[in-house]
């Protein structure tokens, strides 16, 4: 049965746009799939990358413009400047590992209802009210919010270091158990094919 790692940030507009394309094609192909949050920002400074706020304007504006472009072709509501970005990413990031852990719910509706209170509905992922109310909406006791916390934070930071050895530059980022790596939401597609045989 193959497997993915799923490497992303609560806070990354493409692992946003990315939806649940990416466990769409997990399923047809019966492959599972670990999560992986993990803070984007930290990853830049340590693998070569340059967080948003320092990139030359040329870069920015491309980023604005294929953002945009990427949110019509796959008809999904954008904010290019949420009132909530950036934030801190953490307590969501501990919430999806608990949940990973007692199981029951929708991993792949908790992930992106974090991304959408982001990047569509206007809401801070820091606060515990928005935090809560995913758990309930993707099927996970809210509670879970509150347990965990030591081996939630310890687990994301060893996804951090996970992440950096394993050649995790950006997010979403998306490792099979034959080391095949695929970066981005426009490459689920060449994902789908690899899980087939045909790529």
């Amino acid at each position: 049965m193959p497997h993915i790692d799923y490497f992303f940030s609560t806070l990354s507009p493409y692992t946003y746009l990315a939806g649940t394309r990416m466990e769409e094609v997990a399923e047809r192909h019966g492959a599972t799939i670990t999560y992986k949050p993990l803070d984007v920002m930290a990853l830049f400074a340590r693998t070569g990358g340059t967080p948003p706020n320092e990139r030359h304007p040329s870069r920015m504006e491309l980023r604005a413009q294929e953002l945009v472009r990427q949110a019509k072709k796959h008809n999904m509501p954008l904010n290019l400047k949420p009132a909530h970005w950036p934030t801190n990413a953490a307590p969501t990031s501990y919430a999806i590992i608990a949940a990973q852990t007692a199981g029951g719910g929708d991993l792949a509706r908790l992930v992106h209802g974090y991304l959408k209170a982001v990047w569509a509905d206007e809401a801070d992922i820091a606060e515990d009210d928005v935090v809560r109310a995913g758990l309930s909406d993707a099927g996970f006791d809210p509670a879970l919010a509150d347990s965990g916390l030591l081996s939630g934070a310890e687990t994301y930071a060893a996804n951090q270091e996970e992440a950096v050895a394993r050649g995790v530059f950006g997010a979403p980022f998306y490792i099979t158990d034959t080391d095949e790596r695929f970066w981005g939401q426009d490459r689920i597609d060449d994902l789908d094919l690899h899980l087939a045989g045909k790529l």
